[in-house]
């Protein structure tokens, strides 16, 4: 089998499960044959963990409409390494190993990722060493782990020659959690609650995610308005951090009348997501079977008239942003992300949309109910700050117009389904779009019907790398502002 067609053979003639993906056990031989597929562009990898004495790993082919999970089973935990042939699984492995002990075998970078050397019953880990730096008047900047900011930490170590940044080399880790531990044999709704923390800027991504992998394992269908509900908060979500993020990145270029305007639209988003579902962040009300909140006809009215105060704000951001040359000099060219680094990391959300790939799980592998909204995919090509503000906005302008059709759509009914009578033993998978782009969760269900594993993969995870990409070349004040438009997530890449 070639691997230039390894996805498309593979699943030809076979009939995905009810989370729509093909699932198949491959020998090593296939699965080096998948990797080289990733790296010559013919499949996205979309995650890979460790669960039962296997590796799995999630494909994508979103042209063709083609999801799988290969499974391949290790060796005395030994398996040929996919970032030996893919780089942007380099860090997957890593972590794989630093919290099951299962070798890559030709892994190109044997430092550990997660693992800083302090989990108890451990030995500890050999002084983590930065890749080395060579050259006539190179200097090293140290930065973080603790940030001037309430940040979550993260150490950045910057090579310059002068104020022009060679080598940018992020050492993450820091905010371990050990989820992944703390939901295996956890209940349905103890492990919904620990997911909904993975990272608390998309709760509701993450918890639909979950739930959605859930009832696929389960056969469990929530009812049609609480599938609604969901659609409406994810937008309310996707709002209130675009825009926000819009204003953040403005103040990194010293513009405070726009941040403090964002600011201000965030926290009447906030509220409003407050005084209709009774919760600022939304958290804990998307859960498998449904939502744990309906909405009121005044919070219908509500949530309309944060609409016409969003478009509004909108609007004139866009319009001081196109008139600041000065604002638009240090966000155009800053930055750049290519379209060639874009697609091999199969990166997601405005990053991936700023550089020209066009991916949008709501788009892509469309569920309910953006199978049945209208809305464009925005894509911009010149993958600098300055594109991945406007992807934003213009991301900004579809959710407003989406939320105006789900609200018109809700119709009474029922917001949440009992769980299945008989408990079996599933598996599920789901791909949601969460507002930095995309995130995977994958569940296996016990014959106890708890969850005998979990694993979650956030949009960060294939971002990071394209941060330090992003800032070569540019010059060391002008970091901010690119980390700022990337907004990557610590908390939901550290697991």
């Amino acid at each position: 089998m070639s691997a230039a067609h390894a996805l498309g053979e593979l699943v030809a003639g076979r009939a995905a499960g009810p989370d729509g993906y093909v699932r198949l056990a491959v020998d090593s031989g296939v699965w080096t044959a998948l990797a080289e597929g990733c790296a010559a562009g013919l499949h996205d990898l979309s995650a890979l963990w460790a669960d039962g004495g296997a590796m799995h790993m999630a494909l994508n082919d979103s042209g063709r409409g083609l999801r799988a999970i290969v499974s391949l089973q290790t060796d005395a935990g030994r398996y040929p390494s996919v970032a030996a042939r893919h780089p942007p699984a380099l860090r997957l492995e890593r972590a794989m190993r630093d919290l099951y002990g299962v070798q890559p075998a030709g892994l190109p970078d044997p430092r550990p990722w997660l693992d800083h050397g302090r989990w108890p019953g451990r030995q500890s880990a050999a002084r983590y060493e930065f890749l080395p730096t060579e050259g006539e008047g190179l200097h090293q900047i140290p930065v973080g782990p603790v940030h001037a900011g309430v940040i979550e930490p993260g150490h950045f170590r910057f090579t310059a020659n002068g104020e022009t940044v060679v080598r940018l080399e992020e050492r993450l880790g820091y905010t371990h959690k050990g989820v992944e531990g703390l939901m295996a044999g956890a209940g349905v709704e103890q492990a919904a609650r620990i997911i909904g923390r993975l990272s608390g800027d998309s709760t509701v991504a993450y918890a639909w995610a979950f739930a959605r992998a859930v009832e696929a394992a389960l056969g469990w269908t929530p009812p049609p308005r609480a599938l609604l509900l969901r659609g409406v908060m994810a937008e309310l979500e996707r709002l209130s951090h675009h825009i926000n993020d819009v204003g953040a990145i403005c103040n990194d270029a010293s513009v405070l009348t726009i941040h403090a305007r964002c600011t201000l639209q965030r926290e009447d988003a906030l509220a409003v997501a407050d005084a209709c579902f009774g919760h600022r962040l939304m958290m804990d009300r998307v859960v498998p079977g449904g939502v744990t909140a309906d909405l009121s006809g005044e919070g219908v009215g509500k949530i309309r008239g944060l609409l016409a105060r969003l478009e509004a704000t909108r609007a004139e951001v866009l319009r001081v942003y196109d008139s600041m040359p000065s604002l638009q000099d240090r966000t155009v060219t800053t930055g750049i992300v290519s379209a060639e680094l874009a697609r091999q990391y199969a990166t997601g959300g405005f990053v991936g949309r700023a550089s020209g790939r066009a991916f949008d799980a709501r788009k892509s592998f469309a569920y309910a109910p953006y199978d049945r909204l209208e809305f464009d995919l925005k894509v911009r090509t010149a993958g600098d700050v300055d594109a991945r503000l406007l992807v934003r906005m213009d991301e900004i302008s579809e959710s407003l117009r989406m939320l105006s059709q789900l609200l018109g759509r809700l119709a009474p009914g029922e917001i949440r389904a009992d769980r299945p009578a008989v408990a079996a033993a599933g598996e599920g998978a789901a791909l949601v779009e969460a507002f930095r782009g995309d995130v995977f969760v994958s569940v296996r269900v016990g014959n106890d019907g708890r969850l005998a594993h979990v694993h979650a993969r956030d949009a960060s995870w294939f971002q990071w790398p394209l941060l330090e990409a992003a800032i070569e070349g540019n010059i060391v004040a002008d970091f901010p502002l690119c980390n700022k438009s990337f907004n990557c997530s610590y908390s939901g890449h550290d697991l």
